[in-house]
């Protein structure tokens, strides 16, 4: 039973993925801190806030689901940063695929959920 939108797993492994995120740019150098850093730290962590916010605001379908929408729009984002991140000599293949495979899986359960909310009702 979801009683929170902590039981979200959409939440629980967005949340993680944000989390490996700020763990991988420690290793980014120092004169990226400002530009590749902040924005993909930024937008891994949208994904979360916007599942997060929206739940707060589920009595409201299209409100709801605009957050969707939105988490679905950081995860288009934070997959840029990360194609940077590759480019740049950031970040290897192997660590490159395994977070985009995650963005990917993250994109199928919000667009899972966006078409299967129910209006929430008292």
């Amino acid at each position: 039973m979801i009683k929170s939108y902590k039981d979200l797993v959409v939440y629980k492994r967005s949340f993680k993925l944000a989390m490996d995120i700020f763990w991988l740019t420690k290793k980014f150098p120092k004169e990226e801190t400002y530009s590749l850093t902040s924005q993909i730290n930024r937008s891994s962590r949208s994904i979360t806030s916007n599942v997060s916010e929206g739940w707060a605001k589920r009595k409201f379908e299209l409100v709801f689901k605009q957050h969707l929408i939105h988490a679905l729009g950081s995860a288009s984002e934070t997959e840029t940063w990360l194609e940077f991140a590759l480019e740049c000599k950031y970040i290897d293949e192997p660590t490159y695929k395994k977070h985009t495979d995650e963005l990917e899986q993250i994109g199928k359960m919000l667009n899972k959920l966006y078409q299967n909310w129910k209006s929430y009702e008292k």
